[in-house]
């Protein structure tokens, strides 16, 4: 099914949407503060919508061949440098029960709740499915965007659907998950048309029953036979700062490369040459462990100037204040020219590049 097609049921009248007031708008506004890495870059204009309806505003506002970005969190996004165009921060607040059918509930939330916070909120109300989720930074509206995993799940094996604004057509519409093109931290949203649609709220479909997802060896390890809920959520939690960097103490976008897939046979070529190295099995061969192929490479503490490689996590990459994104990115090009010529394998730049 085309994206396009799943647009035909409009949510909403557009028609009511009342005229963005033109004092919602700022100009020359400094966005090194709203990002995780915290890199220099302004907006020539810049607005926040603390609601769905003053998103909706703004967004009627605006037409398709208008540069428009958006931000949640700020994680998982490099500024490059300024932007020329309008930037509205996204922090519309909500969540609603909409159905409870035997085991399953459909739970949507606004496009500025937090993630971590929506994720706990979940499991306080008896809802299970994102446990392994946790602690991840941004916000609902962000994680179909770059389909957020970790420890065994991603976020597509909870959406129901997504709401967007489709700015070609100019309307409201709801994305079944076909529609979404999810792929490994990708979506239709974020590599096949970046700029078409804005996500107003996701639907998720989650279970009234627990059902842990254990798969992940580091996580069952810390935790007991039959584990709650809230026991996942805590050791997902406690694993992530022992192996992260908190943005707000050291400024990072979080994982900056994706573990590369490579087929069985490579796999075993390189296995030839490396016993040692790390994967995981995948629907299209192997999974590589980026994080290892970087630290055996020796990245992993390097530090040059403003930038470097976290000293706890390879895959990680930090800005230690008063850098820019050019230097982060020409520290990340060395890191993939050394893999590459180390071990024959590609590694692709996660976050989003602005």
């Amino acid at each position: 099914m085309r994206p396009a097609d799943c647009c035909a049921r409009s949510t909403s009248d557009c028609s009511r949407i009342k005229p963005v007031s033109h004092n919602a708008i700022t100009s020359a506004k400094d966005l090194s503060a709203l990002t995780t890495l915290r890199l220099p870059a302004f907006a020539s204009r810049f607005a926040q919508a603390d609601s769905r309806e003053q998103l909706l505003e703004l967004l009627h506002s605006t037409s398709a061949d208008q540069p428009l970005l958006l931000l949640g969190g700020g994680s998982n996004l490099i500024l490059s440098k300024d932007f020329d165009g309008l930037c509205v921060r996204i922090c519309s607040r909500g969540i609603e029960c909409q159905s409870l059918t035997g085991d399953s509930v459909l739970v949507r939330a606004q496009a500025g709740e937090n993630w971590h916070d929506f994720v706990e909120f979940c499991i306080d109300n008896g809802w299970y499915g994102l446990e392994n989720l946790a602690l991840i930074p941004g916000t609902v509206g962000a994680a179909p965007i770059q389909n957020i995993g970790a420890y065994g799940v991603e976020v597509k094996d909870c959406i129901r659907s997504v709401e967007v604004w489709d700015r070609q057509q100019r309307t409201l519409c709801e994305l079944d998950v076909a529609a979404c093109g999810f792929g490994y931290r990708d979506s239709l949203f974020k590599s096949v048309e970046p700029d078409r649609y804005v996500i107003l709220s996701v639907s998720f479909e989650l279970q009234t029953r627990f059902q842990p997802q254990l798969g992940y060896a580091g996580l069952s390890e810390r935790l007991g036979k039959n584990p709650e809920a809230r026991d996942v959520f805590d050791a997902v939690v406690a694993l992530r700062r022992q192996k992260l960097p908190d943005p707000e103490a050291l400024a990072n976008a979080g994982s900056f490369f994706k573990n590369p897939v490579i087929s069985l046979a490579e796999l075993a070529r390189l296995k030839q040459r490396y016993p040692a190295v790390v994967s995981f099995p995948d629907l299209h061969g192997a999974k590589l462990a980026a994080a290892w192929l970087i630290d055996q490479a020796g990245w992993k503490g390097c530090r040059r100037a403003h930038v470097g490689v976290h000293s706890q996590q390879a895959l990680v990459l930090v800005h230690f204040g008063g850098g820019g994104a050019a230097e982060l990115l020409q520290l990340a090009d060395d890191i993939r020219q050394d893999v590459s010529e180390r071990y024959g394998v590609a590694l692709e730049i996660e976050p989003r590049i602005i």
